[in-house]
């Protein structure tokens, strides 16, 4: 555990922002289905990086670790009250750019998306760290605090789910 002086913990934190905060924006976004919620989230995200900065131990990357703190503040605002009687629907052109150009999101109409937030939470969650996100078996496995062969089998469950919902929309084309 390390302290940082105010100086260092605020350079820090700039840092986290350009490298990963786009990447938090459109993971809270697609979870969320809100955009403005994204944004907040994603800012709540980074208030509570700062705020236990000193108490990162590196156990786990940066990414990992800001990944699981965008997480729980998503369950958060999706468990409260008001967001159950808030009709939310967000379109892949709000999203802007995905950071891997390999991932073309804004070409394809939002059937695969829907697919994937139609899915139960445990599944939404790991299909969006692991296959959206980029993260690997074990730092999904940190992010969501279940084991490796867990984020396995949730994989391939999810997957099991996608191909028969968008094979009959492939054939149905």
């Amino acid at each position: 555990m390390s302290s940082f002086t105010e100086d260092e913990r605020e350079e820090k934190l700039r840092h986290l922002m350009d490298v990963y905060g786009d990447g938090l924006k459109r993971l809270c976004c697609v979870y969320l289905r809100d955009l403005g919620l994204a944004e907040d989230a994603v800012q709540e995200t980074f208030l509570k990086a700062y705020r236990t900065m000193d108490t990162f131990r590196g156990e786990c990357g940066e990414k990992t670790w800001l990944m699981r703190i965008a997480i729980n503040t998503c369950r958060d605002l999706r468990r409260s009250a008001w967001f159950r009687h808030v009709d939310r629907n967000v379109t892949l052109d709000v999203l802007g750019e995905p950071a891997d150009p390999a991932q073309e999101w804004s070409q394809w109409d939002d059937t695969l998306t829907r697919a994937v937030m139609g899915l139960k939470p445990k599944y939404r969650e790991t299909v969006l760290l692991c296959w959206y996100q980029g993260l690997t078996g074990q730092e999904t496995a940190n992010v969501l605090k279940i084991s490796r062969s867990a984020v396995m089998n949730r994989l391939k469950q999810a997957k099991t789910i996608l191909r028969k919902e968008l094979e009959a929309w492939y054939h149905g084309e």
